[in-house]
């Protein structure tokens, strides 16, 4: 398997094709765990609810942990145990985001997902999703006691995940109650209290998990890289900032959705820099028709932000995340994980989609 990641310069198509074939044989495993009697009938609903739920997204999250361990690595050819490990790792972050979006789409009450319909929404599916989303996070620690459990960080992976779990879910619960549809009051949109779901909601299982990954598997200690981690929850921040943006301004033939942050009342960042930054009159605008379906609720809240110039701020607000995200980078004393957390930053910078 290693044959397919070549030195220095492995095409992408390689690396995400090793990827995808070890998502069948991950699933094959599982279908197959002695710990449970599986009928036909079990067996073919979880095979039909993952191959629904888990690959079909970009797989970023995934493959990032095989592109910074390979980096973190110097580059070299990895072994086809490494290329085997790094992508089971990467797929236990594919099965976490699958079980997050299966109850997170319950919760919104949404439709679609990923192009086609939520999972809840499937005829024969409906609140069985949320058995689905329990089952898709117990998978996780199988995965990792079938492959993980003779090799020394096992019990930090274990750990690692709980964690990041427990963060992600408790951000979630903040974005919940923060956003409540029954009581909608803006003035609880403040960007402290943004900053902390997004980094919570978002941060920590998007964009240092992946690394958190790869630095394990490298025999390195967490506790030593505080700093890498704080670089990455910002990163994610940014991110997230991007995708706020990127709803209301971006092009939906090119970003592939069309973005409903305002009707749905989200505590985005453009939400909250507009209540930064308008007047009393421009205020009661906003809270006149932020959150209302109606179309031309939607273009006043769009008109608004265009006059408090926000595509400006926001090209401010990106300049100076760059300028201080890559004087952290390039302050780390090593330089495999400086590469790392630069891949990561020059996938996103400027990104329109």
């Amino acid at each position: 398997m290693a044959d397919n990641i070549t030195n220095g310069n492995a095409s992408m198509i390689d690396t995400k094709a090793v990827f995808k074939q070890i998502y069948y044989d991950l699933k094959k495993e599982l279908l197959e765990d002695p710990a449970f009697d599986f009928t036909d009938e079990s067996r073919e609903w979880i095979d039909k609810m993952l191959d629904y739920n888990v690959p079909g997204g970009k797989l970023n999250r995934g493959l990032s942990v095989v592109d910074s361990y390979k980096i973190l690595k110097g580059g070299r050819e990895l072994t086809s145990d490494e290329v085997y490990h790094a992508c089971a790792l990467g797929w236990c972050i594919e099965w976490l985001q699958a079980y997050f979006l299966v109850l997170d789409d319950i919760m919104d009450n949404s439709h679609t997902r990923r192009g086609q319909p939520c999972w809840f929404r499937n005829p024969k599916v409906g609140l069985i999703a949320t058995n689905d989303g329990i089952i898709l996070r117990n998978h996780i620690p199988r995965i990792l006691k079938s492959h993980f459990k003779e090799l020394p960080y096992y019990v930090d992976l274990l750990d690692l995940f709980n964690e990041v779990e427990f963060q992600t879910a408790s951000g979630q619960l903040l974005d919940l109650i923060t956003t409540h549809e029954g009581e909608k009051d803006l003035s609880k949109y403040t960007l402290p209290v943004y900053r902390r779901i997004v980094q919570y909601k978002t941060a920590y299982y998007s964009f240092y998990l992946p690394v958190a990954c790869a630095l394990l598997m490298s025999g390195e200690n967490l506790d030593n890289f505080v700093n890498v981690k704080n670089i990455l929850v910002e990163m994610g921040t940014y991110f997230q900032v991007q995708d706020d943006f990127l709803d209301c301004f971006g092009d939906p033939e090119f970003i592939g959705k069309i973005g409903t942050d305002i009707e749905d009342f989200k505590c985005s960042w453009l939400v909250v820099q507009a209540l930064e930054h308008a007047n009393d009159t421009q205020k009661a605008i906003l809270s006149e028709n932020y959150g209302k379906t109606d179309a031309e609720c939607v273009a006043k809240v769009k008109a608004l932000y265009k006059d408090l110039s926000l595509e400006n701020v926001f090209g401010e607000y990106e300049s100076a995340s760059y300028e201080k995200l890559i004087g952290s980078i390039e302050a780390e004393p090593s330089k495999e994980v400086q590469e790392v957390l630069k891949s990561f930053l020059h996938k996103i910078y400027k990104r329109q989609k």
